[in-house]
């Protein structure tokens, strides 16, 4: 029972943190707008959350029910960064330029570009902006999803206790 409990626990917190580091990522992505030659990047959220429970807690078989393939659906609008895609740092402390040698990068993908900026920027803010607050109603959801099991779970404690 109790490893159930924290599983379930385990898998909502690695997606509340999965949302958040989306959140940042798309912020990323609106923040540079208008920066000239920025790739615009997203995270394929369904295979980050598979990998993120596929390593679930000792003793486990990875996540709760319900989170296999069929159940996650991927993002769309999607491609892997290809040989024609190049990225120049400028500094020493700029990101690597190799979006695998990035912690957790296997998730990153380049956003397809929706239409051409002169700029070569591919940053589509209305895209941008429907994904930012999409993952902002989802991480309200997981944060009360995680909540309310907190909630519910001292409530049992409490009764068992007390009666």
């Amino acid at each position: 029972m109790l490893e159930r409990l924290t599983r379930t626990l385990d898998f909502q917190a690695q997606a509340l943190q999965l949302r958040a580091e989306r959140q940042r990522l798309l912020a990323s992505n609106i923040a540079n707008a208008d920066t000239p030659g920025y790739v615009a990047l997203e995270m394929d959220f369904s295979q980050a959350l598979r990998q993120a429970t596929a390593s679930g807690p000792p003793g486990s078989a990875g996540g709760p029910a319900g989170t296999g393939p069929a159940h996650l659906a991927a993002p769309t609008g999607l491609s892997q960064a290809g040989p024609a895609q190049t990225l120049a740092a400028t500094q020493a402390g700029h990101l690597p330029l190799d979006l695998r040698e990035r912690e957790g990068a296997s998730t990153l993908r380049f956003a397809a570009a929706s239409q051409t900026n002169l700029d070569s920027n591919t940053v589509d803010m209305d895209r941008e902006r429907a994904s930012f607050a999409e993952n902002s109603v989802k991480y309200e959801a997981t944060l009360r999803f995680l909540n309310s099991s907190v909630k519910t779970t001292l409530d049992a404690m409490k009764s068992h206790t007390q009666g």
